[in-house]
């Protein structure tokens, strides 16, 4: 896994304490969604009997194509739209009943640009904190805009800034009130790589502390590269919820290209009945393996090789990455749900 540096500090300030979260060593869920549906008035179903269970500390992504859900869920979750049918826990908090609690635990970091313009940014994020009943902290926010690299800034208009500042400052405003849950929109969309690593790498540190990750991407790197447990949602269903490195494991293939000295003129017969096929420049034996295969045959295809007298002057394997996978899953998401059920139901 890459490595990114940067200036960011740690941000342990953010998140409860870790003698409040620790649990004995048992996984606890900070977020729990049972039976959840909605439907609009219009009488589009947007969500169908979504259960999930997102993990106290954990970085979990959520991935889905346009209109699959993936806004509706992070929507009523953090109480901006209403279910039509189902329950949703936050911290313990039901988001009905107990609305101001469950709320006050989560920041949420929209796709779209929602400041206010005309303000400073110090004035922004003393208002965020304000609208959640927190006592002023002066200190809190200095701390929290110096992490972002916003210090500077702090008495700078919003308009004023570059596009990534201003995302860096609907960061800042879902910190402000220190949340134990933070939701993540499409947080990169837009901005420069540079930004895009920093950002990464404040996620981490947050993960370290105890603070919850939601994250929604379009950048399928983003989450190989973050979360802990991956989502796959399609027509208001999720079809999948896995460990990522399980489900790469479970769900991805593996191939092994052996690069011949001279071009091949045919497949032998010998080879017709396995997983292999000849590039089209015939210089390249290409053997295609399912990963969760316990006995890969690669040692019996290469006795093989050897009976038929096929020499070999190099070997490169290479493994499916999430995206081949996740494009794979959304393809055909009845066939891989019935094939992979007990994953997906775990």
């Amino acid at each position: 896994m890459r490595q990114f540096p940067s200036p960011i500090r740690t941000v342990a300030r953010y998140s409860v304490a870790l003698s409040e979260l620790a649990t004995g060593g048992d996984v606890q869920p900070i977020i729990t969604v049972t039976g959840l549906n909605k439907t609009y008035a219009s009488g589009f179903q947007a969500l169908r009997r979504v259960d999930l269970s997102i993990n106290r500390g954990e970085i979990f992504a959520l991935l889905g194509p346009n209109g699959a859900g993936k806004t509706t869920l992070i929507s009523i979750i953090c109480g901006l739209v209403n279910a039509s049918a189902g329950e949703v826990r936050v911290d313990g908090h039901d988001i009905v009943r107990d609305y101001r609690a469950a709320r006050s635990a989560i920041g949420l970091v929209p796709q779209e640009l929602t400041n206010n313009m005309f303000d400073t940014v110090w004035a922004t994020l003393k208002l965020s904190r304000g609208l959640f009943g927190k006592p002023r902290d002066d200190a809190h926010l200095e701390r929290v805009l110096r992490d972002l690299s916003l210090w500077d800034k702090r008495n700078d208009r919003i308009m004023s800034l570059s596009g990534g500042m201003k995302r860096r400052v609907l960061i800042a405003k879902a910190l402000s009130h220190e949340p134990r849950v933070l939701f993540l929109d499409e947080p990169t969309a837009g901005v420069d790589v540079e930004l895009r690593r920093e950002m990464w790498d404040m996620v981490r540190r947050l993960r370290e502390q105890g603070v919850t990750i939601i994250l929604t991407t379009h950048y399928i790197e983003e989450a190989e590269e973050m979360a802990d447990r991956i989502a796959v949602i399609r027509r208001g269903e999720l079809i999948l919820v896995e460990d990522k490195a399980e489900l790469m494991r479970k769900l991805g293939t593996k191939q092994l290209s052996i690069q011949l000295p001279e071009p091949l003129a045919e497949m032998p017969g010998a080879l017709k009945g396995l997983s292999l096929s000849l590039s089209s420049d015939r210089c390249t034996l290409v053997y295609t393996y399912d990963a969760a295969w316990e006995q890969s045959g690669i040692s019996e295809l290469l006795a093989t090789l050897a009976q038929l007298g096929i020499e070999f002057k190099d070997l490169r394997s290479s493994q499916s990455s999430l995206e081949d996978i996740f494009v794979d899953l959304v393809a055909k998401p009845a066939e891989h749900g019935q094939r992979h059920g007990k994953a997906i139901h775990e």
